[in-house]
This record gives C-alpha cells, sequence and structure tokens, in this order.
C-alpha cells in the first residue's frame, strides 16, 4: 500500500470506484473484474458502498479480462508503461480517456464505446 498525501493507495481507488460506481444506475454496476493487483484490496468496502460484486482472476490469466488488456495497449499509445501520471493534469487524463472511448472498436462491430455507453445510460433512465 503506496501512500500518496498520507491516503494509502487502496484507500483512494476504493473512493474513486465507490464515487465513480455510485453515480452509475445499479443496471450498469452490477459486476466488477479486477487483476491480482494490490490495488483494490479495499473490494469490500467498494461491495458494501455501491452494491458492485467484484470478482478477480486468476493469476496469470490475462485472457480472462481481455478487453482491459486491450485498453491498457490503447492507452499505452499515450501513456508508456512505467510513466509518472502524476505529471498529467487531470484535464488531460479526461482528454485521452475521451480520445479511446470515441475510438470504433471491431469487438463492439465497429461502434464506439462511448456510444454505447451513452445508450445504456439512457435505456437504464
Amino acid at each position: 500500500m503506496h501512500l500518496l498525501d498520507g491516503v494509502s493507495t487502496t484507500e483512494t481507488v476504493a473512493e474513486a470506484l465507490g464515487s465513480a460506481l455510485g453515480s452509475l444506475p445499479a443496471a450498469l454496476r452490477r459486476t466488477l473484474t479486477w487483476d491480482q493487483g494490490k490495488e483494490l484490496a479495499q473490494h469490500q468496502q467498494v461491495t458494501a458502498t455501491t452494491a458492485t460484486s467484484v470478482f478477480f482472476c486468476d493469476p496469470h490469466s490475462p485472457w480472462q479480462r481481455a478487453s482491459n488488456e486491450n485498453m491498457n495497449d490503447l492507452l499505452r499509445d499515450s501513456f508508456p508503461k512505467g510513466i509518472d501520471l502524476t505529471v498529467f493534469t487531470a484535464s488531460a487524463l479526461e482528454q485521452v480517456a475521451v480520445e479511446v472511448n470515441r475510438r470504433p472498436r471491431k469487438t463492439l462491430g465497429w461502434s464506439r464505446p462511448a456510444d454505447l455507453f451513452s445508450s445504456a445510460l439512457v435505456s437504464c433512465a
């Protein structure tokens, strides 16, 4: 658990996930699949605050989270492995997220994730 401004990374991740997931309709936050990283050591807190079940992939089994691995590859175009993300503003990080989510995906029938997410939000309203 790395400390960032006196707060552990696991606490920061749990709070950020709780906030992000809590803002979604319940139908869009049923489950979360995570790798074996320590960042989600407080997964029980995430489940308790959001009613989102957390599942963990088996160690050394990236195929169990293929869409995550694909996203990591896309993000590495902007952020090479090992780069310090704290040097980027929240606005710069958000811009990369927007660009990546507007990119059509073959696995989505060439739809854009942002468009599908917007449609899902509308259908839950």
